[in-house]
């Protein structure tokens, strides 16, 4: 049967493999070269801003006694808070922060009693941390996550200038053994390459509520939550995209400013934690949905065209072309993982761009679901 479609099919075909790795050579030297080459300038004049770190917790007693002690001894002189919103937990959560409370007096408790009707996942309780906050200058993090260094609050808020409104950071996953943490970690760096990437680009759609910051008086400004409130997630990556422009975002990639998490440790569970997350995409903005869409699509097809090519059209001039791109990549994605700390999983590259089609399978449907109504 095969013997009977004429050439030109073929050629078409060829055609359009050619073009799906033109849009991918796009993205990598319009986008991900940014981040590659990109270089922090060294501020004239370094400030110390009052800074007011939220940190949401529900039943998250295990995390914040691992973790909460990497905030609680920032390098920081001068004024700033940290605050532990405790979201009707039925864990002994309010018996530790009582106990952390009696050596570290900037150390302020939020004891919520009772759910906020309408209003899904954690933007509540973030949103009485944002009210209860003293100082202008926000930053987010998880209890699930603990700082690299103990300069991330200096240097997260030394990112800030007159017209920066926004910083986003980089939230990593800690190093184990097994595929799935790599899968993992290589999906969290992928997306850290897109958003730091576009934000580079002065086209900046998202961060992570694992490493955020944002002013208090853009958050009023936008109305707080209140146009999402009815979706449970979307209070890092939709907030942002709402309000982020080229002017008002900046990026900080150094090390010490990371903050370390733990993956989780089953498929099943990482994928209804993406699920969820992926349930916002539909909400981005027009020109995020159509970048991000057409970039996912290119990669998606780029191995059937590939192997369609090589068996009916021309191997060789196949290969040469799939590798310009791979060249490309190889060497972006080096220098990009060297600048977010995953070098070790630059050799296994290739594999993860096999995988990452596979990743959309299962995860697209994601887009049309109703997400599902919990606190993350």
């Amino acid at each position: 049967m095969m013997m009977n479609i004429p050439p030109i099919v073929w050629q078409i075909i060829f055609y359009t493999f050619c073009a799906v790795i033109a849009i991918q050579i796009f993205y990598y030297i319009f986008f991900f070269a940014r981040l590659a080459f990109y270089k922090e300038k060294n501020k004239a004049v370094s400030m110390q801003h009052p800074v007011s770190i939220i940190v949401c917790a529900k039943d998250e007693a295990h995390n914040l006694a691992k973790n909460l002690p990497g905030i609680l001894v920032q390098d920081y002189k001068t004024t700033h808070e940290i605050i532990i919103v405790n979201d009707n937990s039925t864990d002994d959560t309010k018996y530790l922060l009582e106990e952390f409370q009696k050596s570290f007096k900037n150390l302020n408790h939020i004891q919520l009693s009772q759910e906020a009707k309408l209003i899904e996942g954690k933007k509540f309780p973030l949103s009485i941390g944002i009210k209860s906050a003293k100082h202008e200058i926000l930053l987010l993090t998880d209890a699930d996550c603990v700082p690299a260094s103990e300069n991330w609050l200096y240097k997260m808020q030394n990112a800030y200038t007159d017209n920066i409104e926004i910083v986003l950071g980089y939230g990593a996953f800690k190093k184990r053994k097994g595929i799935l943490n790599k899968l993992i970690r290589f999906e969290t760096f992928h997306t850290a390459l897109q958003y730091f990437s576009y934000a580079l680009a002065g086209i900046p759609y998202m961060g992570v509520g694992r490493n955020l910051s944002y002013k208090k008086e853009i958050f009023y400004r936008n109305k707080g939550f209140s146009s999402i409130n009815t979706i449970p997630s979307g209070d890092d990556d939709l907030f942002i995209n709402k309000i982020a422009t080229k002017d008002n975002t900046a990026i900080v990639i150094d090390p010490d400013t990371f903050t370390i998490s733990e993956a989780k440790k089953s498929w099943n569970e990482w994928m209804n934690q993406k699920y969820r997350h992926y349930t916002t995409a539909k909400f981005y903005k027009p020109k995020h949905k159509f970048l991000l869409g057409l970039y996912s699509f290119s990669l998606f097809w780029i191995y059937p065209l590939l192997a369609i090519s090589i068996v009916f059209y021309c191997w060789w001039l196949a290969l040469t072309v799939f590798g310009v791109r791979l060249l490309l990549q190889a060497v972006i994605l080096h220098k990009t993982m060297k600048k977010l700390q995953e070098k070790d999983l630059w050799i296994w590259f290739i594999f993860f761009d096999l995988w990452m089609p596979l990743y959309y399978l299962f995860t697209i449907p994601a887009i049309w679901k109703s997400p599902k109504r919990n606190w993350s």
